[in-house]
């Protein structure tokens, strides 16, 4: 297999595609070299375009003018929050950081009507992404929009709430068949008085831990919430199920069995570093096996910002970018649940398939696209709000790719086969390569190559 075959699957992988002038580095370059480029990339900074530390409690008192007001203000800073973090993962150099980063928005799935706490708890995984697992953990189990998200500032001792202590074990730590209901309600004894204040800050809620005997996964003691996630990962089970997790977003949606276990004893091993976990994955030789090329389908995050790093696109109006991640089924901070979106095949229907297709070719001619389908259960509050406000438009995106700068980036010898082998991850069937040698000029050749079904696919 080529070398340039290999260093663009892991760009694939790593990041959000190779683009033209990624190839005058990687070219030649062998695959420890470009998993070191990966990690020697720079550091991403973090994104603070909500600055203020709303209260949204005292807005909600006040009269319909002023809830009117207060549901646009939100709005507005959903977007920002939003567009910040496109523009971000399309601009970085650092795209390991920003893809982890994406990993863990995930896997730590969480909806928060308050935009600096949910920007708050995007920065705690774009800081951590290619850290420690204990830190972040620890961290997510800190952050105000998460312990808001699953009720824990409803959790006190004589009232229990379990709905933190079980997602805990459920999705971010250990999974499912590795607890007991009891062990369920002792962690939430745990966690009992794990809140914030009205600044947004962590707070230990003294008063109101329940401090008495608990027993957790067979030992007994007076267990706080730091005891019990320790206890959790002193379990191999919680590095095995991070690790499946990951291969099934970085390798292949159907696990090999062998591959996540030897990733759990370097997880495991490593006390959680994610780093040599990574560096292990990027570097064995099952990685960059034919069977594991090509055969994932982009979310629709992925699938937008690599077009965005592809053609250095500008956007005059970038709300669109919110339309496109609505009708393809992604939105950014907005996950269906706290199991987050369930990827794979998943994301690909009649609908979003259609709308995938056109999307390229609409991008890069500023043409029309009509947006049909239902509000978000949690926009429709919004829209009643907003009067003619349609969940249906009909609107011209008004983007703009660089021609110049991606015509200059490809590489002057390059046949139109090139283009397609390099464009797409699956190999381009014959049929596809007979279309574009008939096509007019190397626009129209690249254009016809990103509406394919095969560019869905990295």
């Amino acid at each position: 297999m080529n070398n340039i075959r290999q260093v663009k699957h892991l760009w694939a992988r790593a990041g959000f595609g190779m683009r033209f002038e990624d190839l005058k580095d990687l070219e030649r370059a062998p695959v420890k070299h470009a998993v070191k480029k990966l990690f020697n990339a720079g550091k991403a900074q973090p994104i603070e375009v909500v600055k203020v530390k709303t209260d949204y409690a005292a807005l909600l008192k006040g009269d319909v003018m002023a809830k009117k007001m207060f549901l646009q203000q939100q709005r507005q800073e959903e977007k920002d929050l939003n567009i910040a973090w496109v523009n971000q993962m399309s601009g970085t150099d650092a795209i390991l950081q920003e893809k982890m980063t994406l990993f863990w928005h995930n896997h730590f799935a969480c909806r928060s009507n308050n935009s600096f706490f949910a920007q708050q708890l995007n920065n705690i995984h774009r800081e951590n992404a290619l850290g420690n697992f204990k830190t972040l953990l620890f961290k997510v189990a800190e952050s105000p929009a998460m312990l808001q998200f699953l009720n824990n500032q409803q959790n006190q001792k004589n009232h229990p709430n379990e709905n933190f202590a079980r997602e805990v074990m459920e999705l971010f730590t250990i999974g499912r068949g590795n607890y007991t209901e009891d062990d369920i309600k002792q962690s939430a004894r745990a966690f009992t008085g794990y809140g914030f204040n009205k600044d947004g800050e962590f707070v230990t809620r003294k008063f109101v831990h329940d401090d008495g005997q608990k027993n957790f996964m067979g030992k007994t003691g007076n267990f706080n919430g730091e005891d019990v996630m320790n206890m959790l990962l002193e379990k191999r089970e919680t590095a095995w199920f991070i690790c499946n997790k990951l291969y099934k977003y970085l390798v292949n949606e159907t696990p090999d069995p062998a591959h996540v276990n030897a990733m759990t004893d370097v997880f495991y091993r490593s006390d959680y570093e994610i780093k040599p976990l990574l560096e292990y994955v990027f570097t064995s030789g099952w990685f960059y096996d034919e069977k594991n090329m090509g055969n994932m389908v982009k979310s629709p995050v992925e699938f937008l910002v690599g077009l965005n790093r592809q053609f250095y696109l500008t956007y005059q109006k970038p709300d669109v970018l919110l339309q496109f991640q609505r009708v393809l089924g992604q939105v950014l901070f907005y996950p269906p649940n706290v199991a987050g979106w369930p990827g794979g095949k998943n994301w690909i229907d009649s609908s979003s398939l259609m709308y995938r297709l056109k999307i390229p070719s609409t991008l890069l001619n500023g043409g029309l696209i009509d947006f049909t389908g239902k509000a978000d259960p949690e926009d429709e509050a919004y829209i009643a709000t907003v009067r003619n406000m349609q969940p249906t438009v009909n609107t011209r995106v008004q983007a703009q790719p660089d021609w110049d700068k991606f015509l200059q980036s490809v590489p002057k010898n390059m046949t139109k086969t090139g283009l397609a082998e390099f464009l797409l991850e699956p190999k381009p069937n014959n049929g596809l390569l007979n279309s574009i040698n008939q096509s007019a000029d190397i626009k129209a050749t690249v254009i016809e190559l990103v509406s394919t079904p095969e560019y869905q696919l990295c």
